[in-house]
């Protein structure tokens, strides 16, 4: 039963704080280590939790991703195409696959994830104080240069506690894009990216895959989703009024909180 309350929870961190600029990655780190939730269970779960977080995505943006089937969509040098999701992806996908054993082999504990969510927050700090005028406003308008802009802000991503959204949408104000066409752009290129991700890391685990822990995958996957899907909506209503400021500062709390319960 103890493994089915873990589920829950770190089904909802993952629902949480997936999309939202405070690190999911960071998040799991801590609740895993503070509920003792580690080892080859926990390693199949993070991709069962991230699979239903992709497919909240994929509901959200639904009408985005049928018109990107359509074959005479698939090399628009403007708005979150098929060609520019290739561009912007391709930067985080190169230093992933070269540095993914490093990543996964030293980043992955308490002490990077506060750095990273320190450095994470200074840095959305500053492209709100140094934002440009919005010259974009609305995801359609992004074009591939833009987009191969954003991707390589993406790849401050790769450091655990630095966070997905909170360096891609940070980046597109620096570019002179809205908070709100960020996030857009930046929801949608995690789809392809978090699932090449997923069955990168799904390989790797499979052979720990058991019948036995169904149940507790299936617990988290579900939970990820409806909550991923709840705050997404919610994220994209608040991208409208306010800025990221506020999630900086709770980054510095959830930093000093590990460092006194770790240190």
């Amino acid at each position: 039963m103890y493994n089915y309350f873990c589920a829950l929870i770190i089904g909802i961190v993952e629902g949480l704080t997936e999309y939202i600029p405070v690190s999911s990655t960071g998040h799991l780190i801590i609740v895993g280590h503070i509920l003792n939730f580690t080892g080859t269970l926990a390693d199949v779960f993070d991709v069962f939790i991230q699979l239903g977080a992709i497919l909240a995505v994929l509901a959200v943006y639904k009408e985005k991703f049928i018109y990107m089937l359509d074959r005479k969509n698939w090399f628009k040098t403007h708005g979150a195409s098929p060609l520019n999701l290739a561009i912007a992806m391709f930067p985080a996908c190169l230093v992933g696959f070269l540095a993914h054993d490093i990543i996964k082999g030293y980043l992955f504990g308490p002490a990077t994830v506060i750095i990273g969510l320190i450095i994470g927050g200074l840095f959305m700090i500053f492209a709100e104080k140094k934002r440009k005028y919005f010259k974009v406003r609305n995801v359609d308008q992004i074009n591939s240069k833009q987009a191969f802009q954003i991707g390589l802000f993406q790849c401050l991503s790769l450091w655990p506690g630095f966070s997905r959204s909170g360096s891609t949408i940070s980046g597109s104000l620096l570019l002179g894009i809205s908070r709100k066409a960020g996030a857009d752009f930046s929801f949608i290129m995690a789809v392809p990216l978090m699932f090449i991700a997923c069955l990168y890391d799904l390989l790797k685990v499979a052979k720990y895959l058991s019948f036995s822990d169904f149940g507790v995958l299936a617990v988290g996957f579900i939970v990820s989703f409806v909550v991923a899907y709840a705050s997404i909506l919610w994220f994209l209503k608040f991208l409208n009024k306010y800025t990221l400021t506020g999630f900086a500062v709770y980054r510095f709390f959830v930093a000093l909180f590990a460092w006194f319960y770790f240190f």
